[in-house]
């Protein structure tokens, strides 16, 4: 007997030694739990750290997410991949659990990927002025590089001011595009263009080297009278001949046009927006979206020359909204400025076509004028195609329904921090523009450099730009190209001929709120002055080889013929 409870006793210690230990790991006496304070400060130190309801905490999930970005933005390619063992080292792949498919696409949207550049060049390049061109730029998909970039980095040179001679675009390559033409200065700049004999432009004098001939005009027209002005378009008022000052070499002397067209008795001028995108051959289009109509703040009668704002249109200008004829049409019927002007000129019996058509014909002279002066300047570059130009042209209207061109400008304001509501004027001119000349594009893109064959002939193939198939498939064209009629045809054109015949055929794609204007469209044209502009010296080979190829797209597509 005693042998066997001996025996039991110890059967039963081992299980009572385990229910000891057990119960010492589940359970200390508060004594024992005040022995070991610190452990119980760190558990909860480390619970309250952690905890997004602290500020601690929000500031390390801050910290490691950012951190977490970062890494992953740094690391060399695939090693994200062999990290979360979705590829071992030596480069075999691994299939990924669901918790990793959802990891890496989470990450992968974090990155950022790679989009056409531009860069800003002028006086305070991150001023205000600008914030209508960086937004129309981001929303087409290029980003912003600083101006310590090389000149290797940018797809489009954004010249606010005239760049030549400051930086160096001879050597552009072939995808970089700038905002201007070498030489434009000839079109923009106020004494040059002014003093240029064309009839639009009401007669001017270039002082002092044409003094004596102003002094001739004064005589034989007695009661004309001028106003002196010069390039920052400053300081303007009517001068009588003897107020005038014959020394100023930077300044002219222009007939003032004293009988304009007046709306609710307000002057005004219109501001056109035109784009060249080629010289030699050149192509000019206009905004057709819209233009811009500057009315002058004081009413023009009773004249009074001293009283500037009857006649000048300055900064402080009245918008078509407060023009109270105009302001139905704008502000109720949702018409934009020029639509505005027209119901109101149709309103009382008068066809605003007429001065439509003055302006056109007035910008494309004005450019015509000036283009052999800008083709001399290209030979100095790698390629003519890395440039195109958006300037403004401001005209007047007198009571007749005559045009006056009045100035051009190289960067025209386009900041609607005066005005706001011209916030969608300029985003609408810049964005069409933009689009016309490539820098706006429906395909996805890392920068402008030329894609893959295949991408290019989908856009425009040599189907989309030959033309006259009857005149190239019979003699003489069939055995050689020295007839004028056969340089069209498809064994007569070179490669620079061909990369015209594309850009031209994708501007037509791409021209949106844009018109061309030159060369003239066939449906528009008054057979008189263009036979007579056909026939003058400024149209150049080049000119008439492209309005020969404009006229035979007509017949194939009517869009053509506009």
């Amino acid at each position: 007997m005693t042998e066997k409870r001996k025996t039991e006793r110890r059967k039963q210690e081992p299980s009572a030694k385990a229910g000891n230990v057990t119960k010492g790991a589940e359970e200390k006496s508060p004594a024992e739990q005040q022995s070991n304070p610190t452990q119980h400060i760190i558990h909860e130190d480390l619970n309250c750290f952690f905890d997004l309801r602290t500020k601690k905490g929000q500031i390390l999930f801050f910290v490691i997410t950012i951190f977490a970005a970062t890494l992953t933005q740094c690391l060399p390619k695939d090693t994200l991949a062999t990290i979360l063992q979705l590829r071992e080292p030596g480069g075999k792949s691994a299939e990924p659990t669901q918790c990793q498919e959802r990891l890496i696409e989470r990450i992968v949207r974090q990155e950022v990927e790679p989009r056409p550049k531009y860069r800003i060049y002028g006086r305070n390049p991150s001023g205000g002025h600008l914030v209508h061109v960086h937004a129309v730029l981001e929303r087409l998909g290029l980003t912003q590089v600083g101006n310590d970039s090389g000149v290797n980095d940018w797809d489009l040179l954004w010249a606010h001011d005239y760049p030549f001679g400051k930086l160096n675009l001879n050597h552009l390559k072939p995808h970089q595009l700038v905002n201007h033409f070498p030489g434009s200065g000839y079109i923009t700049n106020k004494v040059d263009l002014s003093t240029t004999k064309i009839k639009y432009i009401p007669r001017a004098f270039k002082l002092p080297s044409e003094a004596e001939q102003l002094r001739k005009f004064a005589i034989e027209n007695p009661n004309q009278r001028f106003v002196q002005k010069n390039n920052q378009h400053r300081h303007i008022q009517i001068k009588t001949l003897e107020e005038i000052d014959f020394g100023n070499n930077e300044t002219f002397a222009q007939e003032f046009i004293d009988d304009p067209l007046l709306v609710d008795g307000y002057k005004f001028d219109i501001g056109v927006y035109t784009v060249i995108t080629s010289i030699d051959p050149l192509r000019v289009y206009i905004y057709k979206g819209d233009i811009l109509f500057r009315y002058c703040p004081v009413e023009y009668y009773p004249f009074d020359h001293k009283n500037l704002d009857k006649y000048i249109v300055g900064d402080d200008y009245l918008p078509t909204w407060e023009v109270p004829m105009l302001k139905p049409f704008y502000t109720k019927l949702g018409f934009g400025m020029k639509d505005s002007f027209d119901a109101y000129m149709r309103s009382t019996g008068r066809d605003p076509t007429i001065i439509w058509d003055q302006v056109e014909d007035a910008i494309r002279l004005a450019i015509l004028s000036k283009e052999s002066l800008l083709a001399a300047m290209l030979p100095r570059y790698a390629s003519k195609r890395n440039f195109f130009e958006m300037m403004r042209f401001d005209l007047v209207v007198d009571k007749n329904l005559r045009v006056y061109l009045m100035e051009a400008n190289m960067s025209p304001n386009l900041s609607s921090a005066h005005f706001k509501p011209n916030r969608l004027l300029y985003e609408q001119v810049i964005y069409n523009f933009l689009r016309l000349v490539g820098v706006g594009s429906d395909l996805r893109r890392d920068s402008f450099r030329r894609r893959s064959p295949e991408t290019e002939a989908m856009i425009s193939a040599l189907k989309n730009v030959v033309v006259d198939a009857k005149v190239c498939s019979e003699a003489p064209c069939t055995e050689s190209c020295a007839p004028v009629d056969c340089s069209l045809c498809v064994a007569c054109l070179e490669n620079s001929d061909l990369r015209e015949l594309h850009a031209a055929y994708r501007e037509h794609l791409n021209r949106g709120d844009m018109k061309r204007i030159f060369p003239v469209p066939k449906a528009q044209r008054r057979q008189d002055e263009y036979e007579e502009l056909m026939a003058s010296s400024k149209m150049s080979a080049k000119n008439r080889w492209m309005s020969r190829w404009f006229d035979e797209k007509c017949q194939l597509d009517v869009s053509y013929c506009y």
